[in-house]
């Protein structure tokens, strides 16, 4: 069988629950927007009279409540979290799960090379993350859109998903890196996922505290920060450059020692 089909419909299933629960995460979340329309002013200055701490774990920061696009940059930081969780997991399984469910030997024997397999692997995973974030898209535009009244809202929406992708991307290959170099690769996605909430934990620290600021170019959360993107109406030119720069050496730390594994049968 072609390994892109096979791993394909090997990720079917668990594509279809991720995406399940973005969906009903977007909707439940926008939801609570209707119940708050009507205080939105008041939920402004509720959020402003609580310490910072709170504010940046919550992620509320600067944002206006009573805006649908400003309380959907809220929930966005619970999507870009979703959905990072699911590019690592991805990334590191879809390398470390020959391994643990013992089918390596039956790759091995194939007439095909590592780096053709490896290239085929991260293609069903790049499908799979494209295919995250477009239902993400459409279910936050039709939700933003319902409350929205007649406002645009699809360009900043876009902007959103579009830093989220390339959140996925790193994240992506972070998981795969990890399952390359490890030598456990079992663990692989537990340590995967590990590195991103360190990351996530480091960007709630730097809203918490602006002597942290120093620290922001080591999380990737903060390169694409809601409020940042909003305000500019674009994404930051400094951080898609250094975006670039850890996906390509994150993909060739994956390829190379892939190569070098030596392989569980």
């Amino acid at each position: 069988m072609n390994i892109f089909r096979r791993e394909m419909k090997a990720n079917r299933k668990a594509l279809i629950i991720w995406t399940i629960g973005i969906i009903f995460m977007v909707a439940s979340g926008m939801g609570k927007y209707a119940s708050l329309e009507s205080t939105g002013q008041s939920m402004n200055a509720l959020m402003a009279d609580m310490p910072k701490s709170m504010q940046a774990i919550m992620g509320t920061g600067s944002f206006d409540l009573s805006d649908p696009i400003g309380y959907y940059g809220v929930l966005y930081l619970y999507l870009a979290v979703m959905a990072a969780i699911h590019a690592a997991m991805l990334g590191a399984n879809i390398i470390a799960k020959e391994e643990r469910d013992k089918t390596v030997e039956f790759l091995l024997v194939k007439p095909v090379s590592r780096k053709s397999m490896i290239t085929s692997k991260l293609a069903a995973s790049l499908v799979n993350i494209i295919f995250f974030n477009l239902v993400t898209y459409m279910s936050s535009i039709m939700m933003v859109r319902k409350y929205a009244k007649g406002a645009s809202v699809s360009e900043d929406i876009s902007l959103l998903m579009l830093g989220m992708f390339v959140l996925q991307l790193i994240f992506l290959l972070v998981g795969s890196s990890v399952a390359s170099i490890y030598k456990n690769p079992r663990k692989a996605a537990g340590l995967s996922t590990g590195l991103l909430l360190l990351s996530f934990v480091l960007s709630i620290a730097i809203d918490m505290n602006g002597k942290l600021e120093g620290l922001k170019f080591f999380t990737p959360f903060k390169y694409y920060d809601a409020k940042e993107t909003l305000r500019e109406g674009a994404l930051d030119s400094l951080y898609l450059s250094l975006s670039a720069a850890i996906i390509i050496a994150l993909l060739l730390a994956t390829y190379i020692f892939y190569q070098k594994r030596d392989m569980n049968v």
